[in-house]
Order: C-alpha cells, then sequence, then structure tokens
C-alpha cells in the first residue's frame, strides 16, 4: 500500500512539473556561463550585521550597502530566515542588491533553504521573536510570508539550486537518486510544492535538497559515490552546499568537488564572517576579518612516520590503549561519540545537527520561547533523529 502511494505521489509530481512547463511556467534562470567571478554565501539565519562583513569583504557592496561587484554573481544557498532577529533586513538587503547586480550586468541568486521552506509552510519552530516583532506581529509576519506577501512571493519566485559555470550551488545538497531530476525539474518541484503549500513534497522531502545531510555527513566513500552520479548527470563539476555548519569554515572534500560553506556565520552559531570567491575557475576563502585566501581543493598527502620514534613517555594503564581501541571507543555503536553523532545523522539524513550549538535563546513548542535549554535537554537533543 505504502509503495503504491509513494509511485502515485512521484506520478503526480511528474505529471505536475510537466503541466507547469506546457504552461510556460518555466520560473527564475537557472544556468548560467561564462562568469568571471562567483561569491557564494552560506546560512545567515537572521545575522543582518553578520552578512553585511562578508559581502563588504568579498566586495560585493560598498559603505552604502550598494552593489559595488559589477558582473559578478552573488549565490546565497539558503536559511536566511529563523534563528536570529533581522532576516527581514537581510531580505530587503537582497531584494535591492537583486536589482542594482541586474542593472550592472550581474546577478543574485537567493536560494530557498529549508527553513525558508519551513516558515511558509506554517513552521514556526525556528523562528526568532525579534522576526515577527520586525513586521509589527504575529498577524502581520503571517501575511508578509504568505502567498501575496511582499516576502512570500519573492521566496517562492527562487530557484532551489542554480550552475555557474561547472559549479552547482544549493542548500543541502543533490544526491544521485535526486538527480534523476533535471536542474529544471527540481527547481520546479520546491517551487510547486510552495505554490500549493504540500507539507509533505519534495519540499519537505528528507532526501530532497533541501534536507538531505548525506553528502555533509557521509564518509568518504560514500560522498564520492554520491556526487560522481549526481555531478555527472547534472552536468557539473562541483557542488558547494550550506546547510551543515562545518566549524572548520569552508572546507573541500571529494577531491573539492564538494565545498562546504555554513561555516555557523550567524551570532546563534558564532561562527566567522566567511564566505567562498570563485574567480577565474580558481576557489578563495574570504572572511572579515581575514581577507583573501586560497581554498584547498585536494588535502595534501600525508608524510610517513618516521622509522624511530623518540621514546613515549610513561602513563597510567588506563591511557595506554592501542589505536584500534580508541577507534572502537569512537565506533558509531557509541552515540555519545563524535563518529556516532555523524554516523546516525547521516543515516537519518535530516538529523538535528544544527539544533545544537548554544544559542542565546532556544524556541519552544510554539516556537517563540526566550528560555535557554538546560545543557542535559541539548545533549539529549543530540542523539535524537529529528527530522529538523
Amino acid at each position: 500500500m505504502r509503495e503504491r502511494t509513494r509511485r502515485l505521489r512521484a506520478c503526480c509530481a511528474v505529471l505536475a512539473v510537466l503541466a507547469a512547463a506546457a504552461a510556460g511556467d518555466t520560473g527564475p534562470r537557472d544556468t548560467f556561463a561564462g562568469v568571471e567571478r562567483t561569491v557564494a554565501v552560506g546560512d545567515v539565519h537572521g545575522d543582518h550585521e553578520q552578512f553585511e562583513k562578508v559581502l563588504r569583504a568579498a566586495g560585493v557592496i560598498d559603505d552604502k550597502c550598494d552593489w559595488a561587484a559589477g558582473k559578478t554573481h552573488l549565490v546565497q544557498v539558503g536559511d536566511v530566515l529563523d534563528r536570529g532577529a533581522e532576516s527581514r533586513k537581510a531580505m530587503d538587503l537582497l531584494m535591492k542588491l537583486e536589482r542594482q547586480a541586474a542593472a550592472a550586468g550581474g546577478a543574485v541568486h537567493a536560494l530557498i533553504g529549508n527553513h525558508e521552506a519551513m516558515v511558509l509552510l506554517g513552521d514556526w519552530y525556528y523562528v526568532h521573536p525579534g522576526e515577527v516583532k520586525a513586521f509589527g506581529g504575529a498577524a502581520e509576519y503571517r501575511k508578509a510570508m504568505g502567498p501575496q506577501g511582499t516576502y512570500g512571493q519573492w521566496i517562492r519566485s527562487h530557484n532551489a539550486a542554480v550552475k555557474v559555470n561547472d559549479v552547482l550551488f544549493v542548500h543541502a545538497g543533490i544526491t544521485a537518486s535526486c538527480a534523476r531530476r533535471s536542474l529544471a525539474a527540481i527547481n520546479q518541484a520546491v517551487r510547486r510544492d510552495l505554490a500549493r503549500g504540500d507539507a509533505d513534497g519534495f519540499a519537505m522531502d528528507p532526501s530532497g535538497p533541501l534536507w538531505d545531510r548525506t553528502l555533509a555527513l557521509g564518509d568518504d566513500e560514500q560522498v564520492a559515490a554520491e556526487l560522481t552520479v549526481a555531478l555527472k548527470r547534472l552536468g557539473a563539476a562541483h557542488m558547494v552546499i550550506g546547510h551543515t555548519v562545518s566549524r572548520r569554515g569552508i572546507v573541500a572534500a571529494a577531491g573539492g568537488r564538494l565545498i562546504r560553506i555554513d561555516v555557523g556565520l550567524a551570532g546563534y552559531y558564532g561562527g566567522p564572517a566567511e564566505c567562498l570567491l570563485i574567480e577565474k575557475g580558481a576557489f578563495y576563502r574570504v572572511a572579515h576579518p581575514g581577507g583573501k585566501r586560497r581554498l584547498l581543493l585536494v588535502a595534501p598527502a600525508t608524510r610517513p612516520a618516521p622509522r624511530t620514534a623518540p621514546a613515549a613517555r610513561t602513563r597510567p594503564v588506563h591511557q595506554r590503549a592501542s589505536r584500534p581501541d580508541r577507534d572502537r571507543r569512537l565506533s558509531p555503536r557509541n552515540p555519545g561519540s563524535l563518529a556516532g553523532a555523524a554516523k546516525q545523522a547521516a543515516l537519518v539524513h535530516a538529523a538535528p545537527q544544527d539544533r545544537i550549538a548554544s544559542p542565546a535563546w532556544v524556541p519552544g513548542p510554539t516556537g517563540l520561547s526566550e528560555y535557554p535549554t538546560p545543557p542535559q535537554q541539548q545533549e539529549q537533543r543530540r542523539c535524537q533523529p529529528l527530522n529538523r
């Protein structure tokens, strides 16, 4: 019965996409070539100040927050909303830059993230009280994010993924199974669900491009296999993703084919103001402060250990475990270990990795609580396979 239901939904989704295409509803352009300079920013989560800092560091805006990047393409990979109080300011800035960039021959691509999808579909669990206050109250916020609201219409008109030259940008990641759809079909499916208010469709699918953490948290072999198929099907050489915080800043994996740019920029996470710059085929990390540094796409080969190691200091017996013993202690069977937590998160695709930082505030059941969660509850939440 479940299999029949799944197939029926898949058929309906295909028919809806074909009908939209036949009606000329192809949405905004999602593929671009001949772009010499691209700047990509990860999840903003309502931190307008940090967003400004990183855009200024990359030369995207001037001191007056006006477009200063000429024919540059700016990609923001989603999750402007939730967790922070100033998401409206960040959206207003993106709206202005869209117009100014187009006039200068550049472009702004504000992609749809899972938190945009949640808010538009009525899930306010992570909405910050300041976000609601910025609109004048809950009723005004709901109206602004509705199908006829200024901000709701703006988000619903966007893509979930774009390809600039040979680089694919998406919020969470596109796996091999997801890449069975074309880029246009992926974008149409997400926009269709948001337009219909379908909370059980592709936009909220745990294995979809807004949610799936396989590429961010899977093991090297799994990630490489997924990327080989997905990138070939979509005609790209690299994939840039956000959604899952990298505590090491912007990092590359799978021989440079995957680049993670969610650095926890927002104050909720306390990460750096850092973005990705792609200039004439070269990849850079740009930070405020810190400037521009070349991004290492392929990790250097590790040096072999010296044949004669210096004598080790005597340690207590309980600290003399062999390397295999230590590896067993950090096995996926141990849910309290980092390896175990990562393995669990990869298996459920959309685990609560993005919930477990030390926030200034934590949402309650109704989404508008400013009371911090006790450390014990944060630890319990760390291992719960929740789909947010």
